[in-house]
């Protein structure tokens, strides 16, 4: 058979880079890619074994996601060997990141993306977020921290690096359950906003407000940053500028600059691409990404997101990586997800547990190996000195 044919000259160049996997497909037959395999990929039908024969994360993770495939084994090891059959596949090494996508961002678009990523159930993100609700990098000070603690540690790194003080006016663009604004308010004494277009979002930051007592100096908003008005200390944009676009990023700057007070602050927190030339991450990661998990998301690179923020008036004054830190986050993610999966598939469904298993799992591998990035990025308006000369503040 042709199919055959492919297949084991395709298995045969994969057993040169000892892949440590197995192959089972829908006869019963078995190939070893590797003298010690970890995981189990059974093949269900002929045309799911195309997935194999050209694989990149998208196909590998399609293939997964609709059943195509089934996959045994540590979810690590799982996306460890995806990766490795990507960047081994037939195609490896002649362009498999994607042309930069211009995404059309309106606000109806936006809001449906929004929906579609947030609102599953704040029951199905509580199982593996845990009881703070903080779905962004956390901020580990030792790789021994909880989760728990390096979310708060992160949070308290924002709001020090952006100098609140107890009756500042303190703005969260995109800010989740509101953990946040929550904490600038309570410990800091600043008068919080924070906005979201996620009604299950709001929902909880509301509740949250109210049962700290916080609901005179902190509210939350189911609001569209373009129709935010007003003038704040210190802004906040913790993982919401991967939603704006790439097209858009410039425009999205100089609204905050517009918002911020002559002596504020922003910071801006966002993941990033690696590649100068690409919103995409390598081997067809971002195809998956897209299509599954965050509808019309961009990456911009670093270089990027600082030209458009100087265009915009507002000058960079510092720069940190939390690269590493998101790969340790995403570990404890993964982890927490699979010891709930069997409630999270009940929650949510087979399909979408499916989805978020290898997300999360393949984020953090795409962390830990620098296919992915994220950077904190503080700004001033031009010009402006708001801030002390040394970063020493940072860390009092």
């Amino acid at each position: 058979m042709l199919w055959q044919q492919h297949w084991e000259k395709f298995a045969a160049r994969l057993r040169r880079y000892d892949i440590p996997a197995t192959v089972r497909l829908w006869n019963g037959a078995e190939t070893a890619l590797g003298a010690a395999p970890v995981v189990t990929i059974t093949v269900r039908n002929p045309t799911a074994l195309t997935s194999l024969l050209d694989p990149s994360l998208a196909s590998l993770g399609r293939a997964y996601v609709e059943g195509d495939i089934d996959v045994d084994g540590r979810t690590a090891d799982i996306v460890a060997v995806a990766a490795r059959l990507a960047e081994h596949g037939p195609e490896a090494g002649t362009g498999l990141r994607r042309a930069v996508r211009m995404v059309r961002h309106t606000r109806e678009i936006d809001a449906d993306a929004i929906a579609y990523h947030y609102d599953v159930s704040n029951e199905f993100y509580a199982h593996w977020l845990g009881p703070q609700m903080v779905y962004s990098c956390a901020y580990f000070r030792s790789p021994e921290d909880s989760l728990e603690t390096a979310q708060m540690q992160k949070i308290d790194h924002v709001l020090r690096k952006l100098q609140v003080r107890a009756g500042d006016r303190l703005l969260d663009i995109g800010c989740g359950w509101g953990a946040l604004i929550a904490r600038a308010a309570e410990r800091f004494g600043a008068q919080a906003l924070g906005i979201t277009l996620s009604r299950n979002q709001y929902d909880h930051a509301r509740e949250r407000i109210a049962a700290a007592g916080l609901s005179g100096r902190c509210e939350v908003a189911l609001r569209d940053y373009r129709d935010v008005g007003g003038k704040y200390d210190r802004i906040a944009s913790i993982g919401m500028f991967e939603h704006v676009g790439l097209q858009h990023l410039r425009d999205y700057f100089a609204r905050i600059n517009a918002m911020l007070a002559d002596d504020g602050t922003f910071l801006n927190h966002g993941i990033t691409s690696t590649d100068p030339d690409s919103a995409e991450t390598p081997w067809g990661g971002g195809e998956f990404i897209e299509r599954y998990v965050f509808p019309h998301g961009e990456l911009p690179h670093l270089s990027l997101a600082l030209k458009e923020m100087c265009v915009a008036g507002l000058e960079p004054v510092d720069v940190e990586s939390l690269r590493r830190h998101y790969a340790l986050t995403l570990q404890h993610w993964a982890r927490r997800f699979e010891d709930a999966g069997p409630r999270l598939g009940a929650i949510a469904g087979e399909k979408r547990y499916r989805i978020w298993r290898v997300f999360l799992a393949g984020c953090a591998d795409g962390f830990a190996h620098h296919r992915l990035s994220l950077h904190q990025i503080l700004a001033v308006k031009a010009g402006a000195g708001a801030l002390p000369l040394t970063r020493d503040y940072m860390y009092a």
